[in-house]
């Protein structure tokens, strides 16, 4: 996965890597160092850790280093803000972290055939597998997470907390589109998550940080953990 390329078949044992909530360009260029193959960069969203300005978003898009791929996450639901919101940071692919109406995905598509759709599912019960199969087959890729869109005060991502593997395991068994997994990896347990689910991709956010900041140290312990880049 990278700004531009499409997904290529998964390589053995080469599980790619998304650091998520990115804050600035130094935590950019320090994720790129030490393995990211992609960056997540998270606009308004109603709950959660990393939040920052469109305006630095697109900063950080231009700085970003060649082959690291630059994701938006949203938590909009309209396919023409969404649409607009991309345009103005510019990244690579969109991460939908909340469910769309329907039809949705496929007018963002077409409007943005050249952007990575990216669909959350929040595997909160079984109830997820479905869900997962029916956002397949219009996303380019799934990311398992473990919010609650529920809660009275929705909660889309960043929540620390892990999920039911076993469930995020029959749902990459049963799409035909790349799985990201999420919620709650740290250096400590990504390795046996990885084994459980075998995911095409891994995402972290809180894992790998210290008081809020990027922390170099738990990031190298996690990325040795998926055996290196």
């Amino acid at each position: 996965m990278s700004a531009v390329a499409t997904p290529s078949a998964p390589v053995r044992d080469r599980i790619r890597l998304k650091v998520c909530c990115i804050q600035n360009v130094a935590e950019a260029l320090l994720a790129a160092r030490l393995g990211a193959d992609a960056i997540g960069l998270v606009s308004a969203m109603p709950s959660g850790p990393g939040v920052i300005p469109e305006s630095l978003i697109a900063e950080i898009v231009a700085e970003a280093p060649r082959g690291v791929a630059t994701v938006l996450l949203t938590s909009r639901r309209d396919p023409a803000e969404i649409i607009a919101q991309q345009q103005r940071c510019g990244a690579g692919a969109i991460q939908l972290c909340d469910r769309l109406p329907a039809g949705s995905l496929a007018a963002l598509h077409e409007a943005l055939p050249e952007t990575w759709i990216i669909q959350v599912v929040h595997v909160t019960d079984a109830g997820a597998v479905a869900e997962a199969r029916a956002a397949g087959r219009t996303a380019k890729a799934l990311l398992l997470d473990s919010g609650n869109p529920r809660a009275a005060v929705k909660e889309l991502g960043g929540t620390g907390r892990t999920h039911d593997w076993e469930l995020s395991r029959s749902i990459r068994e049963s799409v035909d589109v790349p799985v990201l997994l999420a919620g709650g990896l740290d250096p400590d347990n990504v390795a046996e998550a990885v084994a459980t689910v075998r995911p095409w991709g891994v995402d972290v956010c809180t894992g790998v940080r210290t008081h809020g900041h990027l922390d170099a140290d738990k990031l190298r312990r996690f990325v040795d953990a998926l055996g290196g880049r």
